[in-house]
Protein backbone atom coordinates (compact mmCIF):
# COMPACT_ATOMS: atom_id res chain seq x y z
CA UNK A 1 0.00 0.00 0.00
CA UNK A 2 1.35 3.63 -1.27
CA UNK A 3 1.74 5.78 1.85
CA UNK A 4 -0.80 8.43 2.39
CA UNK A 5 0.34 11.66 1.30
CA UNK A 6 0.85 14.33 3.32
CA UNK A 7 -1.98 17.10 3.92
CA UNK A 8 -1.90 20.56 2.39
CA UNK A 9 -2.36 23.81 4.80
CA UNK A 10 -2.41 26.99 3.04
CA UNK A 11 -1.20 29.88 5.95
CA UNK A 12 -2.49 33.15 5.01
CA UNK A 13 -0.72 35.78 6.44
CA UNK A 14 -2.50 39.42 7.97
CA UNK A 15 0.24 40.49 10.62
CA UNK A 16 -0.81 41.09 14.71
CA UNK A 17 2.00 40.90 17.61
CA UNK A 18 2.39 36.99 15.97
CA UNK A 19 4.32 39.03 12.89
CA UNK A 20 5.68 41.39 15.40
CA UNK A 21 9.34 42.43 17.05
CA UNK A 22 9.63 45.32 19.61
CA UNK A 23 11.28 48.68 18.57
CA UNK A 24 11.96 51.96 20.36
CA UNK A 25 8.00 53.06 18.51
CA UNK A 26 6.33 49.68 20.33
CA UNK A 27 5.95 46.45 19.20
CA UNK A 28 5.00 46.37 15.05
CA UNK A 29 4.37 43.31 12.35
CA UNK A 30 7.49 42.82 10.14
CA UNK A 31 7.91 38.74 9.54
CA UNK A 32 6.89 37.83 6.31
CA UNK A 33 5.24 34.42 6.57
CA UNK A 34 8.48 32.02 5.49
CA UNK A 35 9.59 33.91 8.85
CA UNK A 36 6.81 33.03 10.77
CA UNK A 37 6.71 29.21 9.29
CA UNK A 38 10.90 29.09 9.98
CA UNK A 39 10.17 28.84 13.61
CA UNK A 40 7.98 25.80 13.22
CA UNK A 41 8.58 22.35 14.09
CA UNK A 42 9.27 19.65 11.55
CA UNK A 43 7.93 16.06 12.63
CA UNK A 44 7.71 12.87 10.49
CA UNK A 45 3.87 13.52 9.76
CA UNK A 46 3.86 17.27 9.06
CA UNK A 47 1.55 18.62 6.45
CA UNK A 48 2.94 20.59 3.24
CA UNK A 49 2.74 24.12 3.74
CA UNK A 50 2.60 26.86 1.67
CA UNK A 51 1.99 30.51 2.87
CA UNK A 52 0.23 33.95 1.53
CA UNK A 53 1.72 37.20 2.60
CA UNK A 54 -1.62 39.30 2.24
CA UNK A 55 -1.17 42.20 4.74
CA UNK A 56 0.98 43.10 7.38
CA UNK A 57 -1.16 45.08 9.76
CA UNK A 58 -1.63 45.86 13.46
CA UNK A 59 -5.81 44.27 13.68
CA UNK A 60 -6.11 46.93 15.60
CA UNK A 61 -5.71 48.90 12.08
CA UNK A 62 -7.93 46.77 9.82
CA UNK A 63 -10.81 48.47 8.05
CA UNK A 64 -14.13 46.24 7.50
CA UNK A 65 -12.87 46.25 3.94
CA UNK A 66 -9.52 45.06 5.22
CA UNK A 67 -11.61 42.39 6.68
CA UNK A 68 -13.53 41.34 4.01
CA UNK A 69 -10.43 40.91 1.77
CA UNK A 70 -9.15 38.45 3.94
CA UNK A 71 -12.09 36.45 3.98
CA UNK A 72 -11.91 37.01 0.14
CA UNK A 73 -8.62 35.27 0.42
CA UNK A 74 -9.95 32.37 1.98
CA UNK A 75 -12.50 31.83 -0.63
CA UNK A 76 -9.83 32.05 -3.15
CA UNK A 77 -7.70 29.31 -1.44
CA UNK A 78 -10.30 26.90 -1.09
CA UNK A 79 -11.01 27.07 -4.92
CA UNK A 80 -8.15 24.79 -5.32
CA UNK A 81 -9.66 21.09 -4.36
CA UNK A 82 -5.95 19.58 -3.60
CA UNK A 83 -5.90 22.22 -0.36
CA UNK A 84 -6.89 20.24 2.87
CA UNK A 85 -7.01 23.53 5.23
CA UNK A 86 -5.98 27.05 5.72
CA UNK A 87 -4.80 28.79 8.76
CA UNK A 88 -5.11 32.83 8.78
CA UNK A 89 -2.30 34.09 11.21
CA UNK A 90 -4.67 37.68 12.57
CA UNK A 91 -3.64 39.88 15.37
CA UNK A 92 -5.60 38.89 18.77
CA UNK A 93 -7.31 42.60 19.12
CA UNK A 94 -9.53 41.89 16.29
CA UNK A 95 -9.60 37.85 15.36
CA UNK A 96 -13.43 37.85 16.71
CA UNK A 97 -14.38 39.36 14.33
CA UNK A 98 -12.80 38.46 11.10
CA UNK A 99 -12.86 34.65 12.04
CA UNK A 100 -16.68 35.30 12.56
CA UNK A 101 -16.76 37.27 9.38
CA UNK A 102 -15.01 34.39 7.75
CA UNK A 103 -17.55 31.72 9.13
CA UNK A 104 -20.60 33.54 7.85
CA UNK A 105 -19.08 32.72 4.80
CA UNK A 106 -17.80 29.46 5.14
CA UNK A 107 -19.95 27.06 3.19
CA UNK A 108 -16.54 24.81 2.66
CA UNK A 109 -16.47 22.11 4.96
CA UNK A 110 -12.38 22.26 4.96
CA UNK A 111 -11.13 23.26 8.16
CA UNK A 112 -10.21 27.20 8.70
CA UNK A 113 -8.29 28.31 11.87
CA UNK A 114 -7.30 31.51 12.95
CA UNK A 115 -4.43 31.81 15.49
CA UNK A 116 -1.92 34.84 16.61
CA UNK A 117 -0.11 35.64 19.66
CA UNK A 118 -0.33 37.48 23.02
CA UNK A 119 3.51 37.98 22.74
CA UNK A 120 5.64 40.04 20.06
CA UNK A 121 7.99 37.16 18.38
CA UNK A 122 11.33 38.33 20.50
CA UNK A 123 9.84 37.97 23.64
CA UNK A 124 10.93 35.42 26.22
CA UNK A 125 7.30 34.45 26.14
CA UNK A 126 6.93 34.22 22.72
CA UNK A 127 3.96 32.09 22.16
CA UNK A 128 3.22 32.31 18.14
CA UNK A 129 5.24 29.45 17.02
CA UNK A 130 3.27 26.75 19.12
CA UNK A 131 0.06 28.67 18.26
CA UNK A 132 1.13 28.54 14.55
CA UNK A 133 2.05 24.64 15.06
CA UNK A 134 -1.10 23.80 16.66
CA UNK A 135 -3.42 25.55 14.09
CA UNK A 136 -1.73 23.99 11.49
CA UNK A 137 -2.16 20.73 12.91
CA UNK A 138 -5.50 21.55 13.82
CA UNK A 139 -6.17 22.58 9.74
CA UNK A 140 -4.77 19.35 8.62
CA UNK A 141 -7.28 17.10 11.24
CA UNK A 142 -10.14 15.19 9.89
CA UNK A 143 -11.90 15.79 12.49
CA UNK A 144 -12.34 19.43 11.66
CA UNK A 145 -14.27 19.35 8.68
CA UNK A 146 -17.64 20.71 8.82
CA UNK A 147 -16.42 22.31 12.14
CA UNK A 148 -16.61 26.14 10.70
CA UNK A 149 -13.88 28.59 11.79
CA UNK A 150 -12.15 28.37 14.30
CA UNK A 151 -9.87 29.82 16.79
CA UNK A 152 -6.48 28.55 18.30
CA UNK A 153 -4.70 29.96 20.90
CA UNK A 154 -2.67 28.23 23.91
CA UNK A 155 -3.33 24.53 22.99
CA UNK A 156 -7.14 25.48 23.07
CA UNK A 157 -9.72 25.56 19.68
CA UNK A 158 -12.85 27.74 20.07
CA UNK A 159 -15.62 28.03 17.80
CA UNK A 160 -15.46 31.43 16.26
CA UNK A 161 -19.13 32.00 17.03
CA UNK A 162 -19.06 33.56 20.16
CA UNK A 163 -15.67 34.46 20.53
CA UNK A 164 -14.47 37.34 22.21
CA UNK A 165 -10.85 38.19 23.85
CA UNK A 166 -11.49 38.14 27.49
CA UNK A 167 -7.86 39.24 28.33
CA UNK A 168 -5.31 42.19 27.44
CA UNK A 169 -2.64 40.35 27.75
CA UNK A 170 -1.64 36.58 28.20
CA UNK A 171 -1.85 33.53 26.09
CA UNK A 172 -5.27 32.13 27.11
CA UNK A 173 -6.80 35.54 24.83
CA UNK A 174 -9.85 34.23 24.28
CA UNK A 175 -13.12 33.04 26.10
CA UNK A 176 -16.73 32.27 24.39
CA UNK A 177 -19.93 33.47 25.52
CA UNK A 178 -22.13 30.02 24.35
CA UNK A 179 -19.74 26.96 22.79
CA UNK A 180 -22.93 26.06 20.85
CA UNK A 181 -24.47 28.10 18.70
CA UNK A 182 -25.63 27.41 15.23
CA UNK A 183 -24.05 29.08 11.87
CA UNK A 184 -26.58 30.46 9.72
CA UNK A 185 -24.70 30.95 6.55
CA UNK A 186 -24.56 33.69 3.88
CA UNK A 187 -24.90 32.51 0.57
CA UNK A 188 -23.53 34.20 -2.51
CA UNK A 189 -19.84 35.66 -3.02
CA UNK A 190 -18.12 37.93 -0.55
CA UNK A 191 -18.68 41.22 -1.27
CA UNK A 192 -16.48 43.63 -3.22
CA UNK A 193 -16.46 47.25 -3.01
CA UNK A 194 -17.44 49.54 -0.19
CA UNK A 195 -19.30 47.35 2.64
CA UNK A 196 -22.13 49.06 4.44
CA UNK A 197 -21.45 50.92 7.42
CA UNK A 198 -22.77 50.10 10.76
CA UNK A 199 -21.91 51.70 13.92
CA UNK A 200 -21.43 50.21 17.70
CA UNK A 201 -22.60 52.22 20.90
CA UNK A 202 -21.84 51.14 24.27
CA UNK A 203 -24.98 52.10 26.75
CA UNK A 204 -24.32 53.57 30.28
CA UNK A 205 -26.07 55.97 32.60
CA UNK A 206 -25.77 59.63 31.04
CA UNK A 207 -25.38 58.07 27.33
CA UNK A 208 -26.36 60.91 25.05
CA UNK A 209 -29.08 59.51 22.60
CA UNK A 210 -28.16 62.01 19.96
CA UNK A 211 -24.96 59.48 19.18
CA UNK A 212 -27.85 57.63 17.29
CA UNK A 213 -29.71 60.77 15.67
CA UNK A 214 -25.81 61.37 14.50
CA UNK A 215 -25.31 58.21 12.83
CA UNK A 216 -28.45 58.48 11.30
CA UNK A 217 -27.38 61.47 9.72
CA UNK A 218 -24.39 60.26 8.52
CA UNK A 219 -25.74 57.64 6.60
CA UNK A 220 -25.10 54.57 8.57
CA UNK A 221 -27.19 51.46 7.44
CA UNK A 222 -26.83 49.83 10.92
CA UNK A 223 -26.62 50.42 14.56
CA UNK A 224 -25.84 48.16 17.59
CA UNK A 225 -26.47 48.67 20.84
CA UNK A 226 -24.74 46.96 23.81
CA UNK A 227 -27.31 47.72 26.64
CA UNK A 228 -27.18 47.38 30.23
CA UNK A 229 -27.98 43.87 31.61
CA UNK A 230 -30.29 41.83 29.17
CA UNK A 231 -30.61 44.50 26.67
CA UNK A 232 -31.91 47.57 28.69
CA UNK A 233 -31.23 51.65 28.55
CA UNK A 234 -32.97 54.70 29.09
CA UNK A 235 -36.75 55.18 27.77
CA UNK A 236 -35.01 58.43 25.69
CA UNK A 237 -32.62 55.91 23.33
CA UNK A 238 -35.48 54.14 22.74
CA UNK A 239 -37.08 56.81 21.29
CA UNK A 240 -34.16 57.68 18.84
CA UNK A 241 -34.36 53.50 18.12
CA UNK A 242 -37.83 54.27 16.84
CA UNK A 243 -36.51 56.86 14.77
CA UNK A 244 -34.03 55.30 13.14
CA UNK A 245 -36.16 52.48 12.42
CA UNK A 246 -38.65 55.12 10.96
CA UNK A 247 -35.20 56.06 8.61
CA UNK A 248 -34.93 52.38 7.25
CA UNK A 249 -31.56 52.41 9.45
CA UNK A 250 -31.36 48.72 10.57
CA UNK A 251 -31.20 48.30 14.98
CA UNK A 252 -29.48 45.54 16.15
CA UNK A 253 -29.88 45.14 20.41
CA UNK A 254 -27.12 43.00 22.55
CA UNK A 255 -25.78 43.49 25.91
CA UNK A 256 -22.09 44.94 27.35
CA UNK A 257 -22.53 41.58 29.70
CA UNK A 258 -19.74 39.09 28.79
CA UNK A 259 -21.91 36.17 29.84
CA UNK A 260 -25.40 34.68 29.65
CA UNK A 261 -28.33 35.44 26.72
CA UNK A 262 -30.04 38.65 26.00
CA UNK A 263 -33.74 38.73 26.51
CA UNK A 264 -36.62 41.17 26.43
CA UNK A 265 -37.64 41.17 30.09
CA UNK A 266 -38.20 44.61 31.19
CA UNK A 267 -39.65 47.20 30.40
CA UNK A 268 -40.41 51.17 31.88
CA UNK A 269 -39.50 52.83 28.55
CA UNK A 270 -35.99 51.73 28.20
CA UNK A 271 -35.80 47.90 28.97
CA UNK A 272 -35.76 45.42 26.23
CA UNK A 273 -39.29 45.12 25.79
CA UNK A 274 -39.42 48.78 24.53
CA UNK A 275 -36.41 48.86 22.57
CA UNK A 276 -37.85 45.41 20.48
CA UNK A 277 -41.46 47.00 20.21
CA UNK A 278 -39.88 50.27 18.86
CA UNK A 279 -37.77 48.11 16.10
CA UNK A 280 -34.64 46.64 17.23
CA UNK A 281 -33.30 43.45 16.87
CA UNK A 282 -32.56 41.07 19.72
CA UNK A 283 -28.77 39.63 19.43
CA UNK A 284 -29.19 36.74 22.52
CA UNK A 285 -25.72 35.84 22.23
CA UNK A 286 -23.62 37.20 19.70
CA UNK A 287 -21.87 40.36 21.54
CA UNK A 288 -21.42 43.87 19.94
CA UNK A 289 -18.31 42.99 17.89
CA UNK A 290 -19.68 39.89 16.69
CA UNK A 291 -23.01 41.12 16.49
CA UNK A 292 -21.58 44.37 14.42
CA UNK A 293 -19.82 42.13 12.00
CA UNK A 294 -23.24 40.37 11.16
CA UNK A 295 -25.25 42.69 10.41
CA UNK A 296 -22.33 44.54 8.41
CA UNK A 297 -22.25 41.47 6.12
CA UNK A 298 -25.75 40.86 6.03
CA UNK A 299 -26.62 44.28 4.86
CA UNK A 300 -23.35 44.23 2.61
CA UNK A 301 -24.89 41.86 0.80
CA UNK A 302 -28.39 42.76 0.14
CA UNK A 303 -30.43 41.76 3.31
CA UNK A 304 -33.16 44.05 4.56
CA UNK A 305 -34.06 44.31 7.79
CA UNK A 306 -36.72 40.87 8.05
CA UNK A 307 -33.68 38.81 6.84
CA UNK A 308 -31.52 40.56 9.77
CA UNK A 309 -33.99 39.38 12.10
CA UNK A 310 -34.57 36.13 10.62
CA UNK A 311 -30.28 35.35 10.84
CA UNK A 312 -30.13 36.47 14.66
CA UNK A 313 -33.49 34.17 14.85
CA UNK A 314 -31.80 31.62 13.42
CA UNK A 315 -28.18 31.81 15.48
CA UNK A 316 -30.19 31.04 18.92
CA UNK A 317 -29.84 27.67 19.76
CA UNK A 318 -33.51 27.73 21.24
CA UNK A 319 -34.56 28.05 17.77
CA UNK A 320 -33.48 24.65 16.48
Amino acid sequence: MSPTAPKRIVVITTGGTIASRTTADGAVPVLSASELLSDGTEAPDSPDVESVDLMSVDSSSLTPSDQFRIVTAIADTLTDPGVDGVVVTHGTDTMEETAFLADLFAGDRRPVIFTGAAYPSDSPHSDGPANLDDAIRLAADPASRGRGVQIMMAGTALAARGAFKAQTAGAEAFDTVHDGLPRPLLTGPVPVGHPARVDAYTLYPGVSPGLIAASVAQNAAGIVLAGTGSGNAHPDITAEVSLARQRGVVVVLTTRVPFGPVAATYGGGGGAVDLERAGAVVSRWLRAPQARIALLALLSTGCDAAEVADFFSASDPRER
